[in-house]
């Protein structure tokens, strides 16, 4: 087994096992900010063709535009299961695929946007997962991320930095990624991105050339 297939599988483990409580677990965030985030993020989609990348258990689910057809990945199958439950019980319109973004199987120029909220956190090469975004999106497609990233604060950047390898084993998730950075390196051409909390939660807004 390759290393990057190797800790594609270790990640997705950690969210199998996470996946029966991990809407219990971000109970607390999604009821402070991020219902709002999740609708600011939908709200900006361009096009009918649109691809949610990372749907997890069906989280955005809610702020779905009508209308469009949305095809939703997860690389977890059991996250996948949640999701697949949630969306027979709330009778979304979606087309649910357990697909690696690291390895997309679409054809090149597919979508008008493709979205994904608190998902480059967790892709083991973030740059290849973004490269694959690119060529699936077509051209002047938008590419809408809501992301957690590297304070730029010094001390806070810091603590982020040391605390990281203790957050990735427990959840699955780091919290020092450069996602705005990556965002240019895998191709794209980043258009705005947004502050939404101290500069750890950010609106990054991009498009294919």
């Amino acid at each position: 087994m390759q290393t990057e297939d190797r800790a594609t599988e270790i990640v997705r483990k950690r969210y199998d096992r996470n996946a029966p409580l991990y809407d219990l677990m971000e109970t607390l965030i999604e009821s402070s900010s991020f219902r709002k985030w999740r609708a600011l993020l939908w709200g900006k989609v361009e096009g009918s063709k649109i691809l949610e990348v990372g749907a997890g258990t069906g989280k955005n689910f809610p702020y779905y535009p009508p209308d469009v057809e949305i095809i939703a990945i997860d690389f977890s199958g059991k996250m996948l299961a949640r999701a697949r439950d949630k969306a027979a019980k709330q009778n979304v319109k979606v087309d649910l695929r357990q697909m690696d973004v690291q390895n997309l199987e679409f054809e090149d120029n597919t979508f008008d946007t493709v979205a994904a909220t608190t998902v480059f956190c967790s892709v083991p090469d973030p740059v290849r997962g973004l490269k694959e975004i690119e060529r699936v999106c077509k051209p002047g497609g938008k590419v809408i991320l809501l992301e957690h990233v590297l304070s730029a604060n010094l001390i806070l950047g810091g603590l982020m930095n040391l605390t990281n390898p203790l957050v990735v084993r427990i959840s699955g998730a780091n919290i020092n990624r450069r996602t705005a950075e990556n965002v240019t390196r895998g191709g794209l051409v980043a258009e705005r991105v947004t502050d939404l909390w101290l500069g750890i939660f950010k609106l990054i807004e991009a498009r294919k050339g």
